[in-house]
């Protein structure tokens, strides 16, 4: 199994932040390789258009409003992995007032590329997504 996580620090505060991030649904209000999100079983599960028109499909494992956390797995998408399960999850950074950090992290299986192969595409995806976001903050 492999893994990846990306963060970045923010200068707003976590409830903000997960104000704009937090829901199921919210990847378009934010990434802009995202354009679209339609909820099903009653927001258990995201079909997503991704920018050249693709489709990734998502069930919520978890979701924790109190910690600014969910969970979730892929089940449709066009990524060279098995057993895709990810975590978002915004934190307060107390030595830093008015800061939030971001997590965006995921384990899964590689399917036909090696482990490196598979953290570097993921790691990719969560840096741009953060990255994206802080744009999304900033406008």
């Amino acid at each position: 199994m492999a893994t990846t996580t990306a963060t970045i620090d923010l200068p707003r505060s976590a409830d903000a932040v997960w104000e704009l991030i937090g829901g199921f649904g919210s990847l378009p209000d934010w990434l802009p390789y995202i354009p679209g999100s339609e909820l099903s079983e009653g927001g258990r599960v995201r079909r997503l258009t991704t920018e050249d028109g693709g489709t990734v499909v998502e069930r919520l494992q978890s979701f924790d409003h109190a910690a600014r956390s969910y969970s979730y797995a892929i089940e449709q998408a066009p990524f060279p992995v098995t057993g895709y399960r990810s975590t978002l999850t915004v934190h307060d950074v107390p030595a830093a007032p008015g800061t939030c950090r971001v997590e965006w992290s995921g384990t899964f299986t590689p399917a036909g590329i090696s482990d490196r192969d598979a953290e570097d595409l993921f790691h990719g995806i969560y840096t741009d997504g953060l990255a994206a976001l802080a744009r999304t903050l900033q406008g």
